[in-house]
């Protein structure tokens, strides 16, 4: 007994903390609209108070958040009380709980059995209430606490797609009920956000983190013009009253609501049963990155209507239709510490360390955090909750900072003056957001100038991969690029998966590798800017590598093409003492003659016909040098991803031209694939 006596106390004590906590974020989420978790994370909390509400229910109260469907309501507006109860949903997170939740209701009525079952997505959006007299619109509010919404008529009625007059076909046989009541979802469509969102940032204004909040914010507060001003939409999915006659499956309610004029989503489905919806809802889980709006899930409604009203309501969440959540894609985590990548070309990349969390299925404990310009801006620091997000198969991200949870004990980044790994001085060139160690010798850096020194764009050495280049710095047998050329059959047989044959080649492709040409040392020294086009310009102009290794930044930017960031990397590179070694031992083992290649020389359009856009950051080139070299090659470089928009070239954090790519089906391109694509059309 005494134990039982503590688990209540345990169980009342946690009920306490979970009903605050979830009062709080419903708060934030309907009525401040500026949430500070995500919705998994609530979802998370809310069924974790049903399951300790289920155990002890004895400890159930009126005020639950389990037994109401909303927040509370700002006293800004006219309260509206709705017709009918505007519930929330019930949640499930895979197809077993689904299964089980079916099971529960056709233990009830085993007239489920038979059910045909709609599936819809979850549109993620504010919920409104339409009201209809006589055909004509004359009230609409929010969904509120499921009892009572806001009056927001006046922003309703500047939002496009809403029918201010139903039928909107006046040609039509329909004749609209003396009175109709429709839920439906404002939403903003991803399109519409990122082009909002990109005249804001050319105007120099703040932009908006996300969809659903703007939506939401914009309909709620007082002033109609600043609502007309957004690309608010609207989609509708049920009828809450009538005095007409109501159709008797949800399926009928859909086509009626699409014939009356109402936007309708598009992709909603009828099943005959529910395996079948199952499969439908995962269905849409494949496509989720390609729809033009914001979804968090599907519902699976049963389709008989009348079957769906017998089944009842069970705390704020009807019988008949469950949501079948998807991954999250976005959710608050700590970020408990920045740590420091050092890419090949020295450029230095903060990445956030985080408590882990899931996104979209995965634990994540690192997310890209961009550059240090994205830190300041975002004013992110240490000890912060931020959002993180993974859309598809694209590398988590942090968006930014919670700050409405700050308690002070968070500490702002500090940029270091010195690499992390080698101790060299970091440096920043003007008009540039990167920040590099040009310390070619860095340990970080090497395996990396090892792999691109082999590439079949530089050095072209067959047979030397990212993975034997790992093997050779962990053994210690090179400390530079050039330390290749002294390796001998002997030391790849001490490497795990070596034998004489597969030795005896890569010591002959090293060998071999000594006749390339001047150009093709250049660009494999990874110098950063240089790549294969300002390489082959430097070839041609200093015809040697001493010379060219003692140019001045003026000699170097009288060259076309070469501006004043990169003769500066170039006459950095050089003036390295590790790299004067390197180039030492360089001069040793090649003549490295000039080629006769003219950069300007005619080459085949090979590329003519096609157009690419150009997004991230490249490692082995500027997105301008890329955007030469396709040129060079007859191709065309836009600044958009289109329907016309052949390949997508993506590099690090791609941003937004990914998603777009992958919804108009667009080939998307990793920088490797591109110089492949570009060495195929060399030797075609």
């Amino acid at each position: 007994m005494a134990k039982k006596g503590e688990g209540m106390r345990a169980a009342r004590k946690r009920l306490e903390q979970l009903r605050q906590e979830i009062n709080f974020h419903n708060y934030r989420y309907h009525v401040v609209d500026s949430p500070v978790v995500s919705d998994y994370e609530f979802d998370m909390l809310l069924r974790e108070l049903q399951e300790l509400e289920q155990e002890y229910p004895d400890l159930i109260t009126s005020d639950s958040p389990s037994q109401r469907a909303g927040a509370g309501l700002s006293e800004r507006f006219t309260r509206v009380q709705h017709p009918a109860p505007i519930l929330s949903l019930g949640n499930a997170f895979n197809g077993e709980e689904v299964r089980a939740w079916y099971q529960r209701i056709l233990k009830l009525n085993q007239r489920v059995s038979n059910s045909e079952f709609v599936v819809e997505p979850k549109l993620d959006g504010l919920t409104v209430v339409l009201h209809y007299e006589n055909g004509i619109f004359i009230l609409g509010s929010t969904r509120g606490d499921g009892e009572f919404g806001e009056d927001i008529t006046a922003n309703l009625r500047t939002v496009n797609s809403l029918p201010l007059q139903i039928p909107v076909d006046q040609k039509s046989n329909l004749q609209a009920p003396n009175r109709l009541v429709v839920r439906g979802e404002a939403l903003i469509m991803r399109s519409d956000f990122d082009e909002m969102n990109k005249r804001l940032l050319e105007a120099g204004e703040r932009t908006y983190v996300n969809p659903r909040n703007t939506a939401s914010g914009t309909l709620r507060q007082l002033n109609p013009a600043a609502t007309a001003a957004k690309p608010i939409s609207l989609l509708c999915y049920s009828i809450i009253a009538t005095d007409g006659q109501m159709p008797s499956t949800q399926w009928e309610a859909l086509h009626y609501l699409k014939e009356l004029g109402f936007p309708i989503t598009d992709g909603v489905s009828l099943s005959e049963d529910i395996e079948s919806a199952i499969h439908a809802g995962d269905a849409w889980v494949e496509r989720r990155d390609a729809l033009p709006f914001e979804v968090d899930g599907v519902v699976l409604k049963i389709n008989d209507l009348n079957l769906f009203q017998e089944l009842g309501v069970v705390g704020k969440d009807p019988r008949g239709a469950v949501a079948l959540k998807f991954p999250a894609q976005i959710v608050t985590t700590m970020l408990q510490d920045i740590g420091l990548n050092v890419g090949r070309t020295g450029v230095v990349t903060p990445y956030a360390i985080l408590e882990p969390v899931i996104v979209g299925g995965v634990t994540v404990r690192k997310a890209t955090l961009h550059n240090f310009d994205f830190i300041a801006e975002k004013d992110i620091r240490v000890g912060d909750r931020v959002e993180i997000k993974r859309a598809g198969d694209v590398i988590p991200y942090v968006i930014g900072p919670v700050e409405a949870v700050r308690d002070g004990s968070e500490k702002a980044y500090v940029i270091p003056e010195k690499c992390p790994f080698c101790d060299q001085k970091l440096e920043q060139f003007p008009g540039e957001v990167a920040i590099y160690c040009v310390n070619a010798a860095c340990p970080v850096q090497l395996v990396r100038n090892i792999e691109h020194f082999a590439s079949r764009g530089a050095m072209d050495i067959e047979g030397l991969g990212i993975k034997i280049a790992e093997q050779l710095v962990e053994q210690g047998l090179v400390k530079d690029v050039a330390d290749l050329y002294s390796l001998t059959k002997e030391d790849f047989l001490s490497l795990e998966g070596f034998a004489d044959k597969k030795a005896e080649n890569l010591v002959l492709s090293i060998q071999t590798s000594r006749n390339r040409d001047l150009r093709r040392l250049v660009a494999a020294l990874g110098i950063r800017g240089v790549g294969e086009v300002v390489a082959n310009d430097l070839a041609g102009n200093f015809n040697e590598l001493e010379k060219l290794a003692t140019a001045t930044i003026t000699e170097l930017e009288a060259l076309e093409g070469i501006g004043p960031n990169i003769a500066q990397a170039i006459v950095d590179w050089f003036a390295q003492p590790s790299n004067k070694i390197i180039l030492k031992k360089l001069n040793a083992v090649g003549p490295w003659e000039t080629s006769q290649i003219d950069a300007e020389a005619e080459v085949e359009q090979t590329l003519s016909g096609l157009t690419f856009v150009i997004t991230g950051t490249l490692s082995s080139m500027k997105r301008s040098e890329a955007k030469a070299l396709i040129e060079r090659y007859g191709g065309k470089v836009t600044g958009s991803v289109s329907k016309s928009t052949n390949y997508l070239v993506a590099g690090e954090s791609p941003g937004s031209k990914l998603d777009k790519a992958k919804s108009l089906g667009v080939e998307v391109l990793d920088e490797p694939n591109l110089i492949a694509l570009l060495e195929q059309n060399r030797t075609e």
